[in-house]
């Protein structure tokens, strides 16, 4: 199913365009079509090094399969069904997709697909490749639904990334992205007041800076959060999920994990909720809604017939 990025005719089972006569490389069993991306070393760092962290099958808990079909309204039943997964991570929705029975195409432009394919790459519905959101290797509208959960901000034209996947929904079928949300209460964040500094160090020496720190503020945010709800966590420069339910060495190492991806990304660039109903109103597509959702906005369009 994969195409050639240069002239789109159809590779080979081993991934050859006879007509360029160019070959693509794989790497512990990932496709590579992307082949170097300083800007998400940092993405790659934090996953292969919390690989399992968010996945339900680790915590016991459906987190991650309440938010997909939170966001999504999609049916928990999916056979038969194609499904182009951007920005998989470590594969906390891959995991949950391929539960569902559906055909799961899930990439990633960071080293992260190979704590991907560590967890699902043996299932014979995964299909788990590395490549840039800008130029995916497959064919105009070859999916029946086009996920996208907490990437576009991190991507450098986040409206240009949303009008790509847009391309491989397949007429009547459905996109669903979420964007960070951008206003007053989003933007007084700690991340915003520290990322001008920690943007700039490099992905390791922020990470043990983190690690060293959240361990240190976690009680704290931790008793906050109950005495004053959400506003109370807000206080303190870190991630805290005290609210939902994790094991205390799960809840800490959540905590180390999203702490580090507020600082650590080159991009982070949240959306208004106008900007984000304009992007579905030019693709032109149909029963769109655009509304706040978990992880700031969500958007669900279908691709009209």
């Amino acid at each position: 199913m994969f195409v050639c990025q240069i002239c789109h005719n159809d590779l080979t089972d081993d991934l050859c365009c006879e007509a360029c006569h160019v070959s693509i490389p794989t790497h512990n069993g990932v496709p590579q079509f992307l082949q170097s991306h300083e800007e998400t070393d940092a993405f790659g760092l934090q996953w292969n090094q919390h690989a399992k962290a968010q996945l339900d099958s680790h915590s016991g808990l459906p987190i991650s399969r309440n938010r997909l079909f939170c966001v999504t309204g999609w049916p928990r039943e999916l056979s038969g069904q194609k499904i182009l997964e951007a920005g998989s991570g470590a594969g906390r929705f891959t995991e949950i997709l391929l539960a569902s029975g559906a055909e799961v195409y899930s990439f990633d432009a960071s080293h992260a697909t190979q704590a991907n394919v560590a967890q699902h790459g043996a299932h014979p519905r995964a299909h788990i490749f590395r490549a840039s959101v800008y130029d995916i290797p497959f064919p105009p509208e070859s999916f029946d639904r086009v996920l996208c959960l907490g990437v576009l901000q991190h991507t450098p034209d986040p409206e240009r990334a949303f009008r790509s996947l847009v391309r491989f929904v397949k007429p009547g079928g459905e996109i669903v992205v979420d964007v960070y949300r951008k206003d007053v209460a989003a933007l007084l964040q700690w991340k915003y007041l520290l990322r001008p500094l920690t943007k700039r160090l490099p992905p390791f020496t922020l990470y043990r800076a983190v690690r060293a720190c959240v361990p240190r503020l976690l009680p704290l945010a931790t008793a906050t959060r109950r005495r004053f709800g959400q506003i109370g966590a807000r206080l303190f420069p870190i991630a805290e999920y005290g609210h939902l339910g994790l094991r205390d060495n799960l809840a800490r190492e959540w905590a180390i994990l999203d702490t580090f991806d507020m600082y650590a990304p080159i991009y982070d660039k949240p959306q208004s909720l106008r900007t984000v109903r304009r992007w579905f109103a030019e693709a032109n597509l149909v029963n769109v809604t655009v509304e706040k959702g978990p992880n700031g906005i969500v958007g669900r369009g279908r691709n009209p017939l």
